[in-house]
């Protein structure tokens, strides 16, 4: 299976943002309760469950939509709640 660079690439930022909130979140540099770490989960597990339909994989695809979901319901609340 060839994977374009440009996948790979994308596949790696995605895997990053989502890095980047939990290595905030752990060494306490990020709550997560706030925007800017749902912000980072919601686009790299976007990112990574687009990459994950071509070719589809029904694992990462239910893995990175569920992880997208809930992201993005953690900030409509959060926005609600201001």
């Amino acid at each position: 299976m060839d994977i374009s660079l440009a996948r790979q690439m994308a596949s790696f930022v995605g895997a990053l943002l989502i890095l980047v909130a939990y290595a905030g979140h752990q060494m306490k540099w990020m709550d997560s309760r706030r925007a800017a770490y749902n912000m980072l989960n919601a686009i790299g597990s976007a990112i990574l469950g687009y990459i994950a339909f071509h070719p589809f994989q029904i694992g990462f695809v239910v893995l990175e939509v569920t992880w997208t979901l809930i992201s993005v319901y953690a900030l409509v609340r959060q926005e609600a709640r201001n």
